[in-house]
């Protein structure tokens, strides 16, 4: 959907979990849980953040690109990494600009007072980063803060003033309020553990590996046109795959790629020749190869 289309076709939040849950699955394809609903509709009656935690692949991320999409709001993602300061997150001057500007005043006689200073840091030469973009937009945005926990402890700290306030104060610009807060969703794939201020400043909800019957529904409508009998073979597979010591388990997103390449081959049948072909579709990583690659008959077969 084009952000023309997204703005034409806006809709409101709804107060009820069931029709939450009904939208984001008809609208998205995307299943969500009614804890993961429930916690959804509260957080955006309260204006709160909620914070999903939970292993790689199982739907963190999605949950607030379908939230976007499902209701006409415009995704504003911020994803964090090691290192990561305020400035990448919340604004830059665009010093490059700012330098020609300066030259091409230099070149005019009497041009360069005090006033074409005071231009040079206003909004022509200010660059949004995430957060100031979502202050800006308020609720016509969701905020999605991914990954969280690659942050040190000072940008969480920043946050966490952030998401209280909803408000930037530019030294040269002023301070910028938004009008209603945006929706805001944090996600943790738990890589270090976060601070309780912000736990406490977030409603919470833990994303697990769903049970097969669910995985099935999830995939299905994430590929659609492949076969539910190899769906079902999948799912089952891979759940033996967590059962295994990997590296790396492979999430529900694994498990769509497995299935949608099977179905890009012309597979109705999850062999064990099938099954070693595409297995770089749901096992990333080396040694873990080496390992399913010695028992994949055990795994595709079951018993």
């Amino acid at each position: 959907m084009t952000d023309p289309e997204a703005a034409a076709e806006r809709r409101g939040y709804p107060h009820d979990v069931a029709l939450l849950r009904e939208d984001l699955r008809q609208r998205e394809g995307y299943i969500a849980d009614r804890g993961l609903a429930t916690a959804l509709v509260v957080a955006l009656r309260l204006h709160r953040p909620v914070l999903l935690e939970g292993e790689v692949g199982v739907g963190k991320t999605e949950a607030a690109k379908a939230l976007a999409r499902a209701y006409g709001r415009r995704l504003i993602r911020l994803q964090c990494y090691e290192g990561i300061d305020a400035s990448q997150a919340m604004y830059e001057w665009d010093y490059a600009r700012q330098m020609l500007h300066v030259r091409a005043l230099s070149v005019a006689a009497g041009a360069f007072d005090e006033a074409s200073v005071d231009k040079l840091f206003g909004p022509k030469f200010l660059l949004e980063r995430p957060l100031l973009d979502a202050v800006r937009a308020g609720d016509d945005a969701v905020l999605l803060i991914d990954e969280v926990d690659r942050a040190d402890d000072e940008f969480e700290a920043f946050l966490l003033e952030i998401l209280s306030d909803f408000q930037v104060t530019i030294p040269e610009v002023g301070t910028i309020v938004a009008a209603s807060p945006p929706a805001v969703i944090l996600t943790s794939n738990r890589t270090r553990e976060l601070h309780d201020a912000l736990r406490r400043r977030c409603l919470y909800h833990w994303l697990g590996y769903p049970s097969a019957e669910r995985e099935v529904e999830i995939v299905l409508s994430r590929a659609p046109s492949a076969a539910a009998e190899l769906t079902r073979k999948v799912v089952a597979a891979v759940h033996r795959l967590r059962e295994m010591e990997l590296a790396k388990p492979p999430g529900v997103a694994e498990t769509i790629d497995w299935v949608a390449s099977l179905d890009v081959l012309g597979e109705h049948d999850l062999t064990v020749a099938a099954a070693r072909d595409t297995l770089g579709a749901v096992v990333k990583d080396r040694d873990d190869l080496e390992l399913v690659g010695d028992s994949l008959e055990e795994i595709v077969r079951g018993g």
